[in-house]
C-alpha cells in the first residue's frame, strides 16, 4: 500500500513511519508546499494520506480539500493534537481521526480498513492491458464506455479517459447487469451516474449520450427502477 505522512515535524513523521508495517510504501512530507507540488503537479498518488491539521505553512484541512478537488475517493485521515477540527474533517469525509500520539493498534485497524476497500475495489472494476501494462478502474468511478475504431474509451467521473483496444461486445458481456446498460451501438452507460434521460438522450455530467431504438425500452425501465430505489 502507498501511503503519505504530512506533518511539518520531523520527530512525529519518524514515529508515525514506524507503525507501519515494512510491507508498505511510506513517503514522509515535512513540507506541506512539496506534498500538494507532488500531487498536482506530478499527479503522485496514494492509497492513504495522513494529513496533520496544525501545519505552519498550510493547515491540513486546506491540504486535503486540495486532494479531494483531484481525487474525489481519496482515503483521508487526519492526525493532530486537538478534536478541535473534528467536525471540518467529516465534513471533507476523512475516514478516520487520529489524536497525538498516535497508537501502534489504531494504525492497523485503519490499514486493514483501507485494504478491505482496495479490495473490494478491485474485484469491482473494469481490467484492461493497454501498451503491454496492466491497468483498471473502479465501475464506481465510470460514467460511460465508447467505442470508436477498435479503440474502447473509459470515460470517468473525475474526467479522465482510459483507451484501450478491444470490442464494446466484448466489454458489454464483462460488464452488463444492473449498473452497466447498452444504450448504442457505441456506447455503454453507468445507471446510476444519470441526470436525465430525455426521448432517445441520456444526460450525464454535461454529456449526452444517444440511446439507440432497440435499447431503449430496457434502458427506460431500468432508470426508472433507479428512480424508485433513490426515493425509498
Amino acid at each position: 500500500m502507498k501511503i503519505a505522512v504530512c506533518d511539518d515535524c520531523q520527530q512525529d513523521v519518524m514515529q508515525i513511519k514506524t507503525l507501519f508495517d515494512r510491507e508498505h510504501d511510506v513517503a514522509l512530507y515535512t513540507d506541506a508546499r512539496n506534498f500538494i507540488a507532488d500531487i498536482e503537479e506530478k499527479k503522485t498518488h496514494f492509497d492513504l494520506y495522513l494529513i496533520d491539521i496544525y501545519m505552519d505553512t498550510i493547515n491540513g484541512i486546506d491540504v486535503a480539500k486540495r486532494i479531494r478537488e483531484r481525487d474525489e475517493d481519496a482515503v483521508i485521515c487526519f492526525i493532530s493534537s486537538s478534536d478541535a477540527f473534528y467536525r471540518q474533517a467529516y465534513d471533507l469525509y476523512a475516514v478516520q481521526y487520529l489524536l497525538k500520539p498516535i497508537q501502534r493498534e489504531k494504525v492497523e485497524k485503519l490499514v486493514t480498513r483501507v485494504s478491505q476497500q482496495i479490495s473490494r475495489d478491485k474485484a469491482m472494476s473494469l481490467q484492461f492491458r493497454s501498451r503491454g501494462q496492466m491497468g483498471s478502474v473502479p465501475y464506481r468511478k465510470i460514467l460511460f464506455i465508447s467505442s470508436r475504431e477498435h479503440t474502447i474509451f473509459v470515460q470517468c467521473r473525475d474526467g479522465n479517459i482510459q483507451k484501450f483496444k478491444g470490442k464494446l461486445s466484448e466489454i458489454a458481456l464483462r460488464v452488463c447487469g444492473d449498473t452497466f446498460f447498452r444504450c448504442h451501438q457505441s456506447f455503454i452507460v453507468n445507471m446510476y451516474h444519470i441526470d436525465r434521460l430525455h426521448g432517445n438522450e441520456i444526460f450525464m455530467s454535461g454529456y449526452r449520450i444517444p440511446v439507440s431504438r432497440r435499447y431503449l425500452p430496457e434502458v427506460r425501465k431500468r432508470y426508472q427502477e433507479i428512480l424508485f430505489e433513490e426515493m425509498d
